[in-house]
C-alpha cells in the first residue's frame, strides 16, 4: 500500500519524519517504495527546521499562518491553528500533487497530536479539503493521545484532545488512536523517549505497507495482504498493535519434528500475545467489527497449524470481527506480527476525554467572560484619567 503521509504540529511532523526514514529503508533493503509523498506542516519554523529526513524545500516542510504567528506556533490554541489552516489549506493541497505518480497512491495518512494547537487545529481542517477533493481515495488519522501529566496538569489538553477527535472522526475514514503513556520508558531521557516512541509508533506500518508492494516472489505470501484488504479492515475508531518473537538459530534450518513444528506456532501466538500487549491504545477486542492479523517471518518458519492456531486465537478475542490475515515471507532472525482492531464500537479513553471536556467548556467559558468583566472594570475606573497619546 502507497500512502501520502502528512504530519502536522511538532508531534505530527516528527512522526511523520519516522515515515520518511521507514520508506527510505524500505527502498535500500527491499526495493520498495511504500510512502512517495511526505509532508510537515507547521506554524513553528524552528519545529521545521529540527527535521531530519523530509525533504528540506518549501514543498515538502510547509510553514503556515506565518503572518499571524511570525513563525513561532500558536501556543496550544487550536482554534487558531484550524484558522490559519482554513486559510492556508490551498498551499497545502497543492504541495501534495508534487508527489511523484501522486495518482498511483492508494490514500492519505494524516498524523498531529490531539492535544497541542496547530496539529489538533489544523487536522480535522486539511482532512476535510483533502476529502472533498479526492472523494476516491481513503484518508486516515492517526491521533497522537497526550501524556497523564499534560492531561492532569493542562484543562487546555483535554479540551483540545477532544475537540481534535470529534472533529476528525466526522471526516477521516479511520482514526488510529495512539497513547503516548503506553510508550513511555521511565529510564530514558526526555528526548530519548520521545525518539523512542516516535519510532515505536511507526513501526507498526512497515511489514503492512510492504506486503502488498513486494514484486519478488520468494517474498510475496500464500495470502498477500495488499491495499484492499487494509482500506476494507480500516474503519471508524481504530488501534494497531505490533509484537514480534526471536527465532532459535537452529531452528532456521529445521530439523521437520514434531517440536520444531510446535515451537513455530508457540512463537507465532506468543508475537501475536506481544502485538495485544502493546496495542496502540487500550481497548476490549470484543468491540472491534473489523480485525486484521499479518505474520511475517522466514517462509520455512510459516505453515497451516500456525495459520489456524492464530486465526483461532484470534477469533476467540476478537468473535464480533469480521477478520483479514495474511503472511508475509521474508529472512530473518524473527517472526512479527502485526495486529489492527478496527470500527471499535467503544474506546475508553475517548469516553473519558468527551465526559471531561463537557465538564470543562462552561467552566473555561466563565472563565473568559470573569477575566473580560475584570478587565472593562479596570478601563471604566480609568475613563476620567487623561491619557498622553
Amino acid at each position: 500500500m502507497k500512502l501520502v503521509v502528512i504530519g502536522f504540529g511538532q508531534c505530527g511532523s516528527r512522526i511523520a519524519d519516522e515515515f520518511a526514514r521507514l520508506n527510505k529503508r524500505a527502498i535500500s533493503s527491499r526495493g520498495i517504495e511504500i510512502t512517495p509523498g511526505i509532508f510537515a506542516v507547521n506554524t513553528d519554523a524552528a519545529d521545521l527546521s529540527g527535521l531530519t529526513t523530509i525533504k528540506a524545500d518549501y514543498q515538502h516542510r510547509i510553514l503556515i499562518g506565518g503572518r499571524k504567528t511570525g513563525g513561532h506556533g500558536v501556543g496550544k490554541i487550536n482554534e487558531l491553528g484550524a484558522e490559519v489552516a482554513r486559510e492556508d489549506a490551498d498551499k497545502i493541497v497543492d504541495a501534495l500533487r508534487t508527489t511523484k505518480r501522486f495518482y498511483d497512491t492508494d490514500g492519505f495518512l494524516l498524523i498531529a497530536s490531539a492535544a497541542g494547537g496547530t496539529g489538533s487545529g489544523a487536522i480535522p481542517i486539511i482532512a476535510q479539503h483533502i476529502k472533498e477533493r479526492y472523494m476516491d481515495k481513503p484518508l486516515y488519522a492517526l491521533i497522537v493521545l497526550p501524556f497523564e501529566h499534560e492531561e492532569q496538569n493542562e484543562e487546555r489538553t483535554v479540551y483540545n484532545t477532544a475537540v481534535c477527535l470529534k472533529s476528525v472522526y466526522s471526516v477521516a475514514d479511520a482514526v488510529i488512536l495512539v497513547d503516548n503513556q503506553r510508550y513511555v520508558r521511565k529510564d530514558f531521557s526526555l528526548k530519548n523517549n520521545l525518539d523512542k516512541i516516535n519510532s515505536l509508533i511507526a513501526a507498526p506500518f512497515y511489514n503492512l505497507l510492504c506486503a502488498g508492494e513486494e514484486k519478488k516472489a520468494a517474498h510475496v505470501g500464500a495470502k498477500t495482504l495488499d491495499a484492499g484488504d487494509i482500506i476494507q479492515t480500516l474503519l471508524g475508531w481504530t488501534v494497531i498493535g505490533y509484537g514480534e518473537s526471536k527465532i532459535e538459530r537452529f531452528n532456521l534450518f529445521g530439523s521437520g519434528g514434531f517440536r520444531d513444528k510446535s515451537n513455530q506456532t508457540h512463537k507465532a501466538v506468543q508475537a501475536m500475545d506481544a502485538a495485544i500487549s502493546e496495542i496502540s491504545t487500550r481497548c476490549n477486542p470484543k468491540d472491534a467489527s473489523r480485525a486484521m492479523y499479518l505474520i511475517t517471518a522466514p517462509a520455512k518458519e510459516i505453515n497451516m497449524d500456525m495459520v489456524k492456531e492464530m486465526g483461532d486465537w484470534m477469533r476467540d478475542m476478537a468473535p464480533n470481527a469480521i477478520i483479514r490475515n495474511g503472511d508475509y515471507p521474508r529472512d530473518g532472525t524473527n517472526m512479527n506480527v502485526t495486529v489492527i482492531l478496527s470500527e471499535l464500537s467503544d474506546v475508553e479513553k475517548v469516553r473519558k476525554y468527551y465526559n471531561a471536556s463537557t465538564d470543562l467548556v462552561p467552566v473555561i467559558k466563565q472563565r473568559q467572560k470573569d477575566v473580560a468583566s475584570k478587565l472593562q472594570s479596570i478601563d471604566d475606573l480609568g475613563k476620567d484619567i487623561p491619557t498622553l497619546l
